[in-house]
């Protein structure tokens, strides 16, 4: 008798090591927030920037917001300088919004 006709989506055997000397050298992390410093020569300099300056994104915003008001006296030499300032100056207006949104404080309204 021949052999029925059979197909398989998945492999036979599912094996996957997992050393606990090297788990932490590819990429696992661990919590609600993980920051990957990338390959820093100074991770421990980043840590402390982090701590006593700001966040990321706030320095970011810092930055941006400095622009902003760079770019009020800034006249585009051409239409790709153009381009690129209008792009910016909308994510920049986007931030604002949601920046006033999360500030603002939230009408309750309680039904009786």
């Amino acid at each position: 008798m021949s052999k029925p006709f059979q197909i398989s989506l998945a492999p036979e055997q599912l094996f996957q090591p997992i050393n606990p000397l090297t788990f932490f050298q590819q990429g696992a992390s661990f919590g609600i927030i993980n920051v990957n410093f990338g390959q820093t020569p100074r991770p421990d300099i980043e840590q402390d920037i982090l701590e006593e300056v700001g966040s990321y994104g706030r320095q970011i915003g810092r930055i941006g917001d400095a622009l902003e008001i760079l770019l009020k006296n800034f006249e585009p030499a051409n239409q790709d300088e153009r381009d690129a300032i209008d792009a910016l100056r909308g994510q920049l207006a986007g931030i604002r919004q949601i920046k006033r949104r999360m500030q603002s404080p939230r009408a309750s309204t309680i039904e009786t």
